[in-house]
């Protein structure tokens, strides 16, 4: 199915599959879902993930502790999709992982679970070939990550490969919270837009509802992504789901901007 956004600006929530385990992944998915994310990215936990702040790697350490696999993140996937034929599953991994699964064996099990896309953080466009290949045979849509520092040719060719919608990072450096929203994401929408009418989502900072907001202004989506691991790591079994819905639905209220 293709990837949409009901609402403007939508939401796309990132969880680390498996932490705190993935029983309580599961339902803080579900819990997510109904309170309003467009789509899921199910984070694949990675020893070494370069990309990811404190709050990240800290999530995939507990997650890789419970034995989590690319495999148990492909049944999640395939479990959600069940549940929520609706909603938008993006499986969220380092090359690596994917990589000692079998790229192609990969593409089979998650075109057979449902998913609807796949974004490899550390896999850059100009090596994307095979990739890309083995994504479009089993009706994968490819998401890049596109950077404030990419010059517009790049951008014109991360545009051309991707579907669904284009992953654009606030700011250069670490996932993370942040106070603001770096001017740098306004103006890497407005290049992108030159060379796409796919949905736009913003990603790397994104926390409150005043983010959302300013997002919503200039993109299609909003990818909130540590404010949520953080409040799961904060929170006990039994709180995480409703903790999470709660945050994710005080995300869409109105709020006044000072520009």
């Amino acid at each position: 199915m293709p990837i949409r956004f009901s609402n403007k600006p939508g939401l796309v929530a990132y969880l680390t599959i498996g932490d705190p385990d993935l029983p309580t992944s599961r339902e803080i998915a579900l819990a997510a879902i109904d309170a309003g994310a467009d789509v899921l990215e199910l984070g694949v936990p990675f020893s070494d993930p370069l990309a990811d702040g404190p709050v990240i790697q800290r999530a995939s350490e507990r997650a890789l502790l419970q034995g989590t696999k690319l495999s148990d993140v492909l049944a999640l996937a395939a479990d959600l999709r069940r549940e929520r034929p609706e909603v938008g599953l993006v499986i969220f991994s380092y090359f690596n992982p994917v990589l000692r699964y079998g790229l192609e064996r990969f593409c089979v099990a998650a075109e057979a679970a449902g998913v609807d896309g796949v974004l490899v953080t550390d896999m850059i466009v100009e090596e994307a070939g095979e990739y890309l290949e083995h994504l479009h045979r089993h009706h994968l849509a490819p998401v890049f990550l596109a950077a404030p520092t990419s010059p517009d040719e790049r951008l014109k060719r991360i545009a051309e490969v991707t579907q669904g919608f284009v992953y654009a990072i606030s700011r250069t450096g670490i996932t993370g919270q942040r106070q603001s929203i770096e001017s740098d994401a306004e103006q890497l929408a407005t290049r992108l837009r030159k060379f796409t009418k796919l949905p736009i989502a913003v990603g790397f900072g994104i926390s409150n509802a005043e983010h959302v907001a300013t997002v919503g202004e200039f993109a299609d989506a909003a990818v909130i992504g540590s404010a949520l691991v953080a409040i799961i790591e904060k929170s006990s079994r039994e709180e995480a789901p409703s903790s999470i819905a709660r945050f994710i639905k005080g995300l869409r209220q109105p709020v006044a901007l000072a520009r």
